[in-house]
């Protein structure tokens, strides 16, 4: 078997991701979210762990404050967030998921499921579980941290 140039990697990762990304953001279409974004979950995650408004949740995501505030108005438009000027400062709004948004999440965690389900089915347990542990490898011992800042700056541009 002939080796790969090295970027090739870089590409079927990025491309099984987006792939996967896609079928969910579809499926969530079909169930009744329009206009659902990745950048959405991604900043409901954080809201969800705590960022309460558009300086934390621009913090956690590494974007500015005004692209936050950006991301902000969308979920709001949405029905997924809402928000409430804060009572010791008027200048500040707190943000908070809906019951809108929590179901829009529990919708696409299912439907992440679904889909792992059939990736299960295409590739057979034990290689799913293979792949899932090799990759878990270049992870690293710590946890994924969604909420670490920086990691969703590229896909929030």
């Amino acid at each position: 078997m002939t080796s790969r140039p090295g970027a090739d990697l870089a590409l079927l990762l990025l491309g099984s991701y987006r792939n996967l990304v896609d079928e969910v953001v579809r499926e969530l279409t079909a169930r009744g979210y329009p206009d659902t974004r990745p950048s959405h979950e991604y900043a409901m995650r954080a809201i969800k762990a705590g960022a309460d408004n558009a300086t934390e949740l621009g913090r956690r995501l590494a974007i500015t404050k005004q692209a936050a505030a950006k991301t902000i108005t969308a979920l709001v438009a949405r029905g997924y967030v809402t928000t409430a000027t804060s009572s010791t400062d008027a200048r500040r709004k707190h943000i908070q998921l809906t019951e809108h948004g929590l179901a829009l999440m529990r919708e696409g965690e299912a439907i992440f499921n679904e889909v792992r389900a059939r990736w299960e089915e295409r590739l057979g347990a034990g290689e799913l579980a293979r792949l899932e542990t090799q990759l878990a490898q270049f992870v690293g011992d710590s946890p994924i941290d969604l909420n670490a800042p920086g990691w969703a700056a590229q896909e929030l541009g």
